[in-house]
């Protein structure tokens, strides 16, 4: 569960910060994806952004967190 809250916590943060800088930058209306203007609501836009934000933060954070591994621990995984 720490290692849980140690991934979601601060990438839920960065996620927050990011998009504050996103958004502040580019209006909802102006975005287009794959070619066509984005249709949705500004707060389905904010909506879908923080999470897609959130999503990429966890994964460098989660990438901390296999990186930071004792050589022990990445030992003990290869004999089991």
């Amino acid at each position: 569960m720490l290692k849980l809250i140690q991934v979601l916590w601060p990438s839920f943060l960065v996620a927050g910060v990011a998009e504050i800088a996103f958004f502040t930058v580019l209006a909802p209306q102006t975005l287009y994806l794959f070619g066509q203007p984005v249709n949705f609501s500004p707060i389905a836009t904010y909506s879908i952004g923080f999470f897609g934000f959130w999503l990429v933060c966890a994964g460098s954070s989660l990438m901390t967190i296999f990186f930071q591994r004792t050589s022990a621990e990445i030992n003990q995984d290869a004999t089991l």
